[in-house]
């Protein structure tokens, strides 16, 4: 199930990921954030396995129809990372605001920044434990499509 140049490989590995610095944000978070909810806390947990997760996704894409250019991991990760970043902080600038005010993170260009680096690291282990491109979709199917007689 778990093999080299495979699409479920490469979302597991993505996921962990996003995972794990979702873990990171729960419990630190608090720290510099003592009145935050927990609600907010899950809500970071499973932002950043979301991430992971349309990182692992989209690792099956290497080129650009449109734009006509080659989408390398070290291009595609943080482009997501920064997009999809900026899509939360358009819904919790507010609070952003007054959490941040007093420190030298206080503009949210910080917390695209983070989603860039984030997406670069996940893309980077996903493409180098699972693979990239269309051949990881044929690598599944032939799998599971393949007969093992005895």
């Amino acid at each position: 199930m778990f093999q080299s140049n495979s699409l479920m490989t490469r979302i597991a590995v993505a996921k962990s990921l996003g995972f794990l610095f979702g873990l990171l944000a729960f419990f630190t978070v608090p720290v510099f954030w003592p009145q935050i909810s927990g609600r907010a806390l899950w809500g970071l947990l499973f932002w950043y396995t979301t991430l992971g997760a349309v990182v692992g996704l989209f690792g099956v894409f290497t080129w650009h129809p449109i734009l006509k250019m080659r989408m390398p991991w070290w291009f595609r990760g943080p482009s997501l990372g920064i997009w999809l970043n900026f899509l939360l902080m358009l819904f919790i600038y507010d609070n952003w605001v007054l959490v941040m005010a007093d420190s030298m993170f206080a503009s949210p260009i910080w917390f695209i920044i983070e989603g860039a680096v984030l997406g670069l690291l996940i893309d980077w282990l996903a493409t180098r434990i699972g693979g990239e491109g269309a051949q990881i979709v044929v690598n599944d199917e032939a799998r599971k499509t393949s007969v093992v007689i005895d």
